[in-house]
C-alpha cells in the first residue's frame, strides 16, 4: 500500500485521489490518497498536518493553495524546478521531504498539447501566488516575450517580477489602472487566482477585455468551464484548460511518488471514461 494525500485549503471537490488511485489501478499499485485540510492557512498548521502525515506512514503528498510557498521550507531537497520557480506542489515522504514542482512542467506539457509549438507571446498573468509563479516561469518555456503580472497582494506581483527579471527573463507589474491596457496588449491572459472556483465564483477579469487575444489558460479545474474561460471561448480565443495542468502535474506526480512511468494518453482516455469527464469548451 502506498499512503498518498493532497494539503490544502477548500479541496473538498479535488479529483486527486480519483486520479491517483485510477493511475494505481492501471499500474497494478495499491494506492490510497486523502485529503488534508490544516486548521488554518498558516505555516505552523501546515507543518502539523504534514508531521501527522509523517508519522503515519504516507509516501507523498501534494500541495495546493495556500501552502505551495510556506512548503519549500519544510523540505530537505528540492529540484531544479522548486528552485526556479520557489514553490512546491509534490512532496515526497522519505527518509528526508524531497521537493518538486509538478505545475511548472504539468503547465508545459498541457500547454503543448493544446497549442504545439505556438509561442505564448506577450501574456497577463492574474495572480502571483503558488501556481501563478509555476505558470509564470513555465510561459517562458513555452515561448513567452513578456510577463505582465497582476495581483490584489501588490507586494506579491512584484515579488513575482523580482524573480523572473533575476532569472534573466522580461516580466513587469501591472496596477489596476493598467489592467485593460494590459489586457488589450497580451497574446494570452492566464488566471491563476481562486476566482472562478466553486468556492469563489466569477470572472477575475471583465468580460469585455477578452478578445483580439490568441490563447487563454485558466488554472482553475472545478468547474472546468470556468467564466474566464466561457469569455475567452466567446471571444475566439484558443483554451488551455485546469483541467490540462490538474492531469499533467497529476501524472508527473504519481510518476514521483512510484518511480513508474505513466502512458498520459492512456491514462487520460482513461479517466474521462471511468469519471465522465466532459468539457463543452475544451474537449
Amino acid at each position: 500500500m502506498i499512503k498518498l494525500g493532497l494539503i490544502g485549503q477548500s479541496i473538498a471537490k479535488s479529483r486527486a485521489p480519483s486520479l491517483h488511485i485510477m493511475l494505481g489501478e492501471v499500474y497494478g499499485i495499491d494506492v490510497s490518497y486523502e485529503l488534508h485540510e490544516p486548521r488554518d492557512t498558516s505555516a505552523e498548521a501546515f507543518a502539523e498536518t504534514l508531521g501527522q502525515m509523517r508519522a503515519e506512514g504516507y509516501s507523498g503528498t501534494n500541495v495546493t493553495f495556500p501552502y505551495k510557498q510556506i512548503a519549500v521550507n519544510y523540505a530537505d531537497n528540492v529540484n531544479e524546478a522548486v528552485k526556479l520557480v520557489g514553490s512546491t506542489n509534490t512532496l515526497s515522504l522519505q527518509e528526508q521531504v524531497s521537493a518538486a514542482n509538478t505545475d511548472y512542467t504539468g503547465f508545459i506539457r498541457g500547454y503543448r498539447s493544446r497549442r504545439n509549438d505556438a509561442e505564448a507571446g506577450r501574456v497577463l498573468i492574474l495572480g502571483a501566488g503558488g501556481v501563478g509563479r509555476a505558470v509564470a516561469f513555465g510561459l517562458f518555456e513555452v515561448g513567452a516575450s513578456e510577463v505582465l503580472i497582476f495581483d490584489l497582494d501588490e507586494k506579491g506581483a512584484a515579488g513575482l517580477c523580482a524573480a523572473l527579471n533575476a532569472a534573466g527573463k522580461r516580466a513587469r507589474v501591472v496596477r489596476k489602472d493598467e489592467l485593460a491596457d494590459a489586457a488589450r496588449s497580451a497574446d494570452g491572459l492566464v488566471n491563476c487566482t481562486p476566482v472562478g472556483h466553486y468556492k469563489t465564483p466569477g470572472n477575475p477579469l471583465a468580460a469585455e477585455l477578452f478578445g483580439g487575444q490568441s490563447w487563454a489558460f485558466d488554472a482553475v479545474y472545478t468547474p472546468m468551464d470556468t467564466e474566464f474561460l466561457q469569455a475567452a471561448h466567446s471571444s475566439g480565443l484558443q483554451l488551455v484548460s485546469g483541467f490540462d495542468l490538474f492531469i499533467y502535474q497529476g501524472l508527473d506526480a504519481f510518476e514521483i511518488f512510484t518511480q513508474r512511468k505513466v502512458d498520459p494518453a492512456r491514462a487520460i482516455q482513461r479517466f474521462k471514461e471511468k469519471f465522465e469527464i466532459h468539457s463543452d469548451l475544451v474537449d
